[in-house]
């Protein structure tokens, strides 16, 4: 990897599993973060013999604190489109990623940061620190076609409902008791669980779980897809 991608992103090898470290403060979605993101998912679906499965991960206090708000308020419409429909194709690039993937929530995991979490196969949370949360309607931002086509997709109905109309933080127990994370466990057990989880389904061929994804979640994929083209020329 180039040194710029390397400074936002360590992609390791652990056995049968690719690890993706997330290493931007609070990981939130900014066109450099994006650009990291995408060359380490390239270099893993590139990798001769074909994808090994995934573990996304970040550091200390943060999974991914998802949009970079900040950025987005001083960026120019173009940029600032361009950026959002990059995080649909993140999204659903995820959601289709020709492996199986884990999602090891290591901190708080916000937002879209929370989407890429739903977006993997499989999610282990940190259970002592560390929330799971959907602040949009806080925010005033009401979820686009895609965000909210990937939510219910994944999760139960009523937990989908709770987390996107009321905001609620949830922690590690909480998440596991609503269905959104399947295990919650010590903090330096979440990545070693995370590759357990990845390991024990290595070597699936890759046209077939993409396929068996795109049929399982056809309505977000769909979702996804029109909003990573929305305001294309």
């Amino acid at each position: 990897m180039t040194g710029a991608v390397a400074e936002r992103i360590a992609l390791e090898r652990t056995g049968d599993v690719a690890v993706v470290r997330m290493r931007s403060g609070e990981n939130r979605f900014h066109p450099d973060n994006l650009d990291a993101i995408f060359a380490a998912l390239d270099e893993i679906e590139g990798a001769e013999g074909g994808p090994v499965p995934l573990v996304l991960t970040g550091e200390g206090k943060f999974f991914s604190n998802g949009l970079d708000l900040e950025w987005m308020g001083q960026a120019e419409d173009l940029e600032r489109d361009r950026s959002l429909r990059r995080v649909h194709g993140l999204l659903s690039r995820i959601l289709t990623f020709p492996s199986f993937t884990v999602a090891a929530i290591n901190g708080h995991a916000f937002a879209a940061g929370a989407m890429l979490a739903l977006a993997c196969d499989q999610r282990v949370m940190r259970e002592d620190r560390g929330f799971f949360c959907l602040p949009e309607v806080d925010l005033g931002i009401p979820f686009t076609g895609g965000m909210a086509a990937l939510i219910t997709g994944k999760l139960p109905l009523r937990s989908a409902e709770e987390a996107m109309v009321t905001g609620r933080r949830y922690g590690g127990p909480d998440a596991v008791a609503a269905g959104i994370v399947d295990e919650a466990v010590a903090e330096d057990q979440v990545a070693n669980r995370a590759i357990e989880r990845a390991a024990a389904v290595a070597g699936k061929p890759a046209h077939a779980v993409t396929a068996i994804k795109k049929g399982l979640y056809g309505r977000a994929v769909e979702a996804l897809a029109a909003d990573a083209r929305k305001g294309e020329a």
